[in-house]
């Protein structure tokens, strides 16, 4: 008895090597189609009104922000819900995030989102919640960063990373970067992250 040929279908689903290839093919396709637009539309290249490029010294802190993994449990992005506006504020454009190499925008929420947290404290309640957390709040769950006040900036490299970013877009001068290894000179990480925690969602207000 004639045993029946088996259709396109039956041999992509027989044929590993082909169905993975088929499958890597198909998620570059929808991957292109989802992310190429993005690349020309002017809402995601062209910063916000009034955004202004990291300082040497919110920079630094943002590097500090990153090494610690502050990001793991606050993220940097208030999303299109009506309970998110009121309990974080505006919702977040991507034009406010044109100079973040890489973004922080993240999904975690152990605690709350910090994009609109710039001017919500003062400089010392930030500082005091960084050395202890519970001190200002009981219930808090973040592990306390004391080792911030006294660690200092690396001023010989900021310069250097000021000059790579200018390589991907962000408009730093000559100037800056040459004044950014003084500008951060004597100052603590926690100076640092603190001057970046300020900056944050600020450029709207």
């Amino acid at each position: 008895m004639a045993q029946n040929k088996p259709t396109g279908h039956e041999r992509i689903e027989t044929n590993n090597f082909l169905l993975i290839v088929l499958i890597i093919v198909a998620i570059a396709i929808g991957g292109l189609v989802e992310i190429l637009p993005l690349f020309f539309q002017r809402s995601t290249t062209q910063p916000v009104e009034g955004l202004k490029p990291y300082t040497a010294l919110q920079l630094a802190g943002r590097d500090v922000y990153i090494r610690e993994g502050c990001y793991n449990c606050h993220s940097q992005m208030v999303r299109p819900f009506r309970a998110e506006a009121l309990r974080y504020g505006e919702l977040s454009q991507a034009g406010e995030f044109v100079y973040d190499h890489p973004f922080q925008w993240g999904s975690k929420r152990t605690g709350p989102d910090l994009h609109r947290v710039g001017g919500k404290f003062s400089d010392e309640w930030h500082r005091l919640h960084l050395i202890n957390p519970r001190d200002l709040v009981p219930e808090s769950n973040m592990p306390a960063y004391p080792w911030l006040e006294t660690a200092l900036v690396n001023d010989a490299k900021i310069g250097d990373h000021m000059t790579g970013l200018r390589r991907v877009g962000v408009p730093y001068t000559d100037a800056e970067i040459a004044a950014a290894g003084d500008a951060v000179k004597g100052k603590t990480e926690m100076q640092a992250l603190i001057a970046y925690l300020q900056v944050l969602g600020t450029a709207r207000k």
